[in-house]
């Protein structure tokens, strides 16, 4: 097959494969840098002249933020708010994607839900409302303050009503007639035909949890019930001369680590557990995306 091509179409496909190199290592030299200068020594980070290895090896960065032990409670709490977030997303996501996939016959007032889902969706009430409502329901420094804000993901409600859409409809009619109810069709036939746009969305809803940190800063009160990324942001924040050089065991760690070196740590530790869970669905990604954003 490759003798039949002609010689305008193999310099097509050789260009294609540069610029498809091209782009996948400007995605990855980021992340090696990033890598690079978390295991280097400061002076060598600061001065810009790591690369893509490190230079002067030393762990001091992961070091301080593993010896504190808030950092191992903040990594329960980000486990805690992934697990019980995913989870709620989860159910939300399918119990409203599924009636809305339904017609206007089968569904009466499904186009004024589907209305009030996008009006939401495109204009939210922002941060103070939204602080007020979660202070009058008594969630402050409750993990609850961080999942059920988000417990409705309306983009992702969207991507699996339409994949719900694309299957066909007899398969639904040929249920009803053997006396299949709705639980029974959502939960033995819909959910597992539509793994991967679930797997999708789930993947959606992980990595919005795991990166999230400003709600941590709005919401919680006490440092031991900071989300990971929260406190990473908060450690940074305090890592500076100013605070450090009243405290002698601070300004020793000072001398072996700096803001560059400690960023890229926190980036490094923040990305591990998100590039351990991809891989699994990375598999639905493509298929479940594509299927669940045409509509009919």
């Amino acid at each position: 097959m490759v003798r039949s091509q002609t010689a305008s179409a193999k310099i097509w496909y050789a260009a294609l494969i540069f610029v498809m190199l091209f782009i996948a290592l400007s995605s990855i030299a980021p992340i090696i840098h990033t890598v690079a200068v978390s295991f280097s020594n400061k002076a060598y980070a600061a001065a810009g002249s790591v690369m893509f290895w490190p230079k002067g090896f030393n762990l001091f960065a992961y070091k301080q933020i593993m010896a504190d032990s808030k950092f191992s409670h903040s990594f329960m709490v980000s486990l805690e708010r992934v697990l019980l977030g995913g989870a709620i997303n989860f159910l939300m996501t399918t119990l409203m994607a599924y009636p809305l996939s339904r017609s206007s016959e089968q569904f009466t007032g499904r186009n004024a839900y589907m209305w009030f889902l996008v009006f939401t969706m495109l204009f939210s009430g922002g941060i103070i409302p939204l602080y007020i409502l979660v202070k009058s329901l008594g969630l402050f420094d409750s993990i609850w303050a961080l999942v059920l804000p988000s417990a409705v993901p309306i983009f992702n409600v969207i991507l699996l009503m339409n994949f719900f859409r694309s299957i066909p409809k007899e398969l639904n009619e040929a249920g009803s007639m053997d006396g299949a109810g709705p639980w029974y069709m959502l939960f033995q036939v819909y959910i597992p035909l539509s793994m991967p746009s679930i797997a999708t969305v789930t993947l959606f809803s992980i990595v919005g949890h795991w990166n999230s940190f400003f709600d941590g800063m709005i919401f919680m009160r006490s440092v031991e019930h900071y989300p990971l990324q929260t406190y990473i942001q908060q450690l940074v924040v305090q890592m500076s001369i100013s605070t450090m050089s009243s405290d002698p065991n601070k300004y020793e760690l000072m001398r072996q680590l700096s803001n560059q070196t400690l960023n890229a740590a926190k980036i490094v530790v923040a990305v591990i557990p998100v590039l351990v869970v991809y891989p699994f669905l990375q598999k639905y990604f493509i298929q479940g995306i594509l299927l669940g954003s045409v509509k009919e």
